[in-house]
């Protein structure tokens, strides 16, 4: 076997076993997972995580989900823990301790100083009888089998199954609150994503000029309007109110079907019934609508009257494509 099918048949093995684990533990959910997402939804203060090694990456992770689906998390290095954090936990936080074995030294020191404090504990382990299995309020099964490290030793299945269970959590109590993509914009306000969830057609077409032609607007003014407007485009208003829309591809098919065209107006080149969004749509959906009809603009308007264009160059800008 060359080196290429070498690395390609690891790859795969890789990703079949630990797809196989995954796969098994929602025959590992039980009751205890049912209550942990009760007592996390009803508490009134936060979760805290901790995790020591590479579980202490996944508890980072979670904390990071767990955020920006509306369940207020913190991240507590099991180490720190008991050099000094242990403060963070207040009264009516919930206490989540990831632990592959269960049985390191830090969680063995760090598990009966919650208890002690009261707080609900729920553990993400892959050995339910081991110390933190048998102290935890709630134990959630995230067992595997082996990991996909040909040693079995280095963390790979079992910290992907401990993030599955933590996704698993996240996306429980985010239909639990009711979490909507409106509060989902609230949490991610910025990148191309935020964008996605707020950005209204407004926000676009207020950026660029504002093309019109009236109906009886000649050939020449059209094609200075179109050019001024640098958009590709015109709408052809009456009464404030859309009537048409020429584009470049319209001057063009008047130019290759037109030996003479200088008496031609606005009426005779124009597409009616052009797409049209109203300014308060999201900027994603005007997306969808030109992909779907293949065009690039798009007229606004606003209470019916018109309002400006949405070019797809700016959804390109902006990231929503």
């Amino acid at each position: 076997m060359n080196i290429k099918n070498s690395i390609l048949s690891t790859a795969k093995k890789t990703i079949d076993l630990e797809s196989s684990a995954i796969s098994n533990l929602a025959n590992l959910l039980n009751d205890d997972f049912a209550h942990a997402v009760e007592v996390i939804y009803k508490s009134k203060g936060r979760v805290i995580i901790t995790g020591i090694g590479k579980s202490a990456i996944i508890a980072n992770k979670i904390v990071a989900t767990l955020n920006s689906t509306g369940t207020p998390a913190v991240f507590m290095h099991a180490a720190d823990a008991i050099h000094g954090d242990l403060g963070l936990i207040l009264q009516d936080d919930v206490v989540i301790c990831i632990s592959k074995s269960g049985n390191t030294p830090e969680i063995k020191v760090l598990v009966p100083l919650i208890k002690n404090a009261k707080n609900k504990m729920i553990a993400i382990t892959g050995n339910i009888t081991s110390f933190l299995g048998q102290q935890a309020d709630y134990v959630l099964n995230a067992y595997v089998e082996q990991e996909a490290c040909p040693n079995n030793l280095a963390p790979t299945t079992s910290t992907t199954a401990q993030l599955v269970m933590g996704d698993a959590l996240a996306i429980c109590l985010l239909e639990l609150r009711g979490f909507s993509s409106s509060d989902f914009a609230k949490y991610h306000p910025g990148g191309a994503l935020g964008k996605r969830l707020y950005m209204r057609v407004s926000d676009l077409s207020s950026m660029n000029q504002k093309p019109q032609v009236r109906l009886d607007t000649n050939i020449k003014q059209v094609i200075v309007e179109i050019s001024e407007k640098m958009l590709g485009v015109t709408a052809v208003v009456e009464d404030d109110k859309i009537v048409g829309i020429i584009t470049d591809g319209d001057l063009r098919r008047m130019l290759t079907n037109n030996d003479e065209f200088i008496h031609l107006t606005a009426k005779d080149i124009m597409s009616s019934n052009p797409k049209r969004m109203d300014k308060n749509a999201m900027a994603v959906d005007a997306m969808e609508v030109m992909e779907s009809n293949g065009i690039s603009q798009l007229l606004v308007e606003n209470e019916g009257k018109y309002d400006g264009v949405v070019h797809i160059h700016d959804l390109v800008k902006e990231g929503i494509i």
